[in-house]
């Protein structure tokens, strides 16, 4: 959320933000609202005032022993129009909120204008497998091994619900653990372990209500929703704590299930593993000092980048454009890695910056010396990586004229196989 005085003091870079994110939001509202917010916040200074000389007048006439109904019947009266103002200031502060909410964050000065079609290609790594055969694409190969099960999957839960099985499991877990390792044992990360459901208003933190809440899976009943993303509960763990400046940069990182219903997406790249309603990921998160952020930023894309560098996996990095920017972020980087099978790059991570945005919204301060005033931190976070595209980019790019598939050297210690094949497969009753 941005600070009211900021929209004040840059009402018309707010309002160029808004049109560069195709997002809505009145500002001229608002800011009508907010003087009309400050004359009743004056009008209750100035009867608070007048309240206080009536009371010591009373005071002075009843010491006295003199008529005070008159004094009393004015501060009576004062009373009342206070109350009236407070009550009319918790409607502008009401309605000022609902429009507060749907102003998203402004996008830094490097950020390109324009839709998804601005988008920068500014890095390219790795070299494209080059194929003396006709590659599948993963949803072939997946069946032919036994590893992945679209329709037992929809069986269970519907379409874009998917069963993996043997080491089809097992690479997904391979890669959790490996990229774990990675995240904790060499980029500095701690591992935690959050709760898969959160309550509405960490949902609010991080920017997903309300402007996402028809992609979420919700549980009526608790008022409770399924998380998106780890970067929802983890970045919520310091909800209205101000934290020690010392401490800072807070790294952590957490393996989650991830829940989306996708809604309005069906129909675009649906296919197999490309866009699911549940998958894995391993998500990075970043509390810093203000100052810091855009270089902890770089750092953060870096450590996702190793984890395709390891898999020794084809990837470019994008800026991404303001219109195909989130809701609450400054910045974003999208990683998308090679899938040879399909022939086109895929999303793997987003690694982005929200400033304060974030912060403000969950009310997470530090401190830099104990009698500092309170300052917001700015959190950062990226996939690190997400699974079911990297699963494509593995199956599709190692795949071998025999339709086995190749494990990569970093995951065959977690595998405990170097190829993935028919004979390895688990074999399922049909009766």
């Amino acid at each position: 959320m941005l600070d009211l005085k900021f929209i004040r003091e840059n009402s018309a870079l707010v309002r160029e933000a808004i049109k560069n994110k195709n997002e809505k939001a009145d500002v001229d509202r608002l800011l009508a609202l907010d003087v009309e917010k400050r004359e009743a916040l004056r009008q209750v200074e100035d009867l608070k005032h007048k309240r206080n000389v009536a009371s010591k007048r009373i005071g002075e006439l009843k010491k006295a022993k003199q008529d005070a109904a008159k004094p009393i019947a004015e501060m009576q009266k004062v009373s009342a129009a206070i109350k009236e103002y407070e009550e009319k200031i918790a409607r502008l502060d009401a309605a000022m909120k609902d429009i507060l909410i749907w102003i998203p964050n402004i996008p830094h000065p490097s950020v390109p204008i324009g839709d998804e079609s601005a988008n920068q290609e500014i890095k390219f790594r790795g070299e494209k497998p080059e194929f003396d055969f006709e590659p599948l694409p993963h949803w072939e190969l997946g069946e032919k091994l036994g590893i992945v099960d679209f329709e037992r999957g929809a069986k269970l839960s519907g379409s874009n619900f998917i069963m993996l099985r043997y080491l089809g499991a097992k690479l997904e877990r391979a890669l959790i653990n490996f990229m774990l390792d990675l995240h904790t044992q060499k980029h500095g990360f701690t591992e935690i372990s959050p709760p898969f459901v959160v309550r509405r208003n960490i949902m609010f933190g991080t920017g997903q209500l309300p402007k996402l809440e028809d992609d979420m899976y919700h549980i009526e009943q608790d008022d409770l929703f399924l998380i998106p993303t780890a970067e929802v509960p983890v970045t919520n763990l310091f909800q209205g704590e101000i934290l020690d400046g010392a401490q800072l940069p807070i790294s952590y990182t957490a393996y989650t299930p991830c829940f989306r219903r996708e809604a309005g997406s069906y129909g675009r790249d649906t296919r197999g593993l490309m866009r699911i309603h549940q998958f894995d990921k391993v998500e990075m998160v970043k509390f810093v000092k203000p100052e810091n952020s855009y270089d902890e930023l770089e750092t953060l894309l870096q450590n996702a980048e190793e984890v395709l560098q390891l898999l020794e996996l084809p990837y470019r990095v994008l800026v991404l454009a303001s219109g195909d920017l989130s809701f609450a972020a400054a910045k974003c980087y999208d990683i998308e890695v090679w899938a040879g099978g399909v022939q086109k790059y895929l999303e793997v991570s987003s690694v982005s910056n929200f400033i304060d945005f974030q912060a403000r919204r969950a009310n997470i301060r530090f401190r830099r010396t104990s009698d500092a005033k309170p300052e917001y931190v700015h959190t950062l976070n990226g996939s690190g990586l997400a699974l079911p595209r990297t699963v494509i980019a593995i199956l599709e790019n190692y795949q071998t004229d025999e339709g086995t598939v190749m494990v990569p050297k970093v995951l065959r210690p977690y595998m405990g196989t170097d190829i993935i094949n028919m004979n390895n497969r688990l074999k399922f009753s049909q009766s």
